[in-house]
């Protein structure tokens, strides 16, 4: 009698533990002790970042507390050196060369306005341990690839994506409207892309409960545009997450609103002030993320809007004439083959005067 009762003490006092063990490590206490997001968010730098800003914008000077030290192997300075309407920055991977080449010949062309928009491309990537004669031949044959010392690697991002601000900065600030940031495996349309930015909130897939902003100047020097498929979501604490992150790391329970890093565009406003910004913001490894806090702590609002499409967006012809931009072509066969026969399909309609 008393061993049985032994028995079952122990084999519940053991499924205890057991459930306690899976709780904790799928997050749960972590998330049990995260601190309220929205009572007593802070970031370092702990002070006002966005009286800072104000101050460089008016010509004052301060000391940075974080700081990206890059030697690129070419500054491509002559990107910039006349206006650009629309500047690309691709995220890419060293060794994605044939998704390099079909970004060129589509969505990525200098050429597709007839030269009446200019639009410029340029590839940002870190470096691996060994040379690549390739790449090499491919940078000094189109002299658009923005290469940096560092290691090119996914917990890399951030540092990948805060080269081209910096660069942008430096060359480009003063001669560019907008900046889209975007990886390599999108289908971007630069034709909507530029009717968002002449107005995102009657742009068609915009948030319906922002309704009164016809009083706002939407130019590039005037307003702070972020703007792409807008996230609200909490840090992954579970331990087999690749995205886990600790309270060490991030002590809060939700995330600042932020725009998915696959594609966004900013306006020169946004990019200069984030760049300032970041100059006293500690690093942080997901660049989604930390965009997002530089964001927050400027005041920043991302704007949503639905056809920036985080997930692909499978191709009809009719489907895509709204889109802006969609995630999913890795396949450079496919990102052609979709490009011909949307560009055959708008010139048709050009034709033909269909609606």
């Amino acid at each position: 009698m008393v061993t049985h009762f032994s028995k079952k003490r122990l084999r519940s006092v053991l499924i205890i533990v057991l459930a306690a063990l899976v709780f904790h490590l799928c997050g749960g206490f972590l998330h049990l002790f995260a601190r309220d997001f929205s009572e007593d968010f802070d970031y370092p730098y702990s002070g006002n970042v966005k009286f800072l800003v104000d101050q460089m914008m008016n010509g004052a000077e301060f000391t940075p507390s974080n700081y990206y030290y890059f030697k690129y192997r070419s500054n491509l300075s002559h990107i910039c050196n006349s206006s650009v309407k629309l500047l690309f920055l691709v995220k890419s991977d060293p060794e994605h060369y044939e998704q390099r080449n079909i970004i060129r010949w589509t969505w990525g062309s200098t050429k597709q306005f007839d030269g009446n928009i200019n639009i410029k491309t340029v590839f940002l990537i870190g470096s691996r341990e060994y040379e690549n004669e390739r790449l090499t031949a491919e940078s000094n044959t189109h002299n658009d690839i923005l290469q940096g010392n560092f290691t090119d690697s996914y917990f890399n991002n951030t540092i990948k994506t805060m080269m081209g601000f910096k660069w942008a900065f430096e060359f480009c600030s003063k001669s560019t409207d907008y900046f889209m940031f975007v990886d390599d495996d999108y289908y971007v349309s630069p034709k909507n892309l530029l009717e968002f930015v002449k107005n995102p909130y009657i742009f068609p897939g915009r948030d319906k409960r922002v309704t009164k902003y016809s009083f706002i100047d939407l130019s590039p020097d005037k307003f702070e545009l972020y703007a792409g498929f807008v996230f609200e979501s909490s840090p992954f604490r579970s331990y087999f997450s690749k995205w886990y992150v600790s309270l060490k790391e991030y002590p809060y329970n939700k995330w600042p609103p932020y725009v998915t890093a696959g594609a966004y565009v900013l306006s020169r406003l946004s990019l200069i002030r984030m760049y300032y910004a970041s100059l006293f913001m500690d690093h942080f490894r997901f660049d989604d993320i930390y965009v997002g806090i530089l964001a927050y702590k400027l005041k920043i609002e991302p704007i949503y809007n639905e056809n920036f499409h985080f997930h692909k967006l499978s191709y009809t012809s009719k489907g895509y004439r709204q889109l802006i931009a969609s995630h999913g072509y890795s396949n450079p066969e496919e990102l052609w083959s979709v490009w011909k026969d949307y560009n055959n399909y708008e010139k048709l309609i050009e034709q033909t005067g269909a609606p």
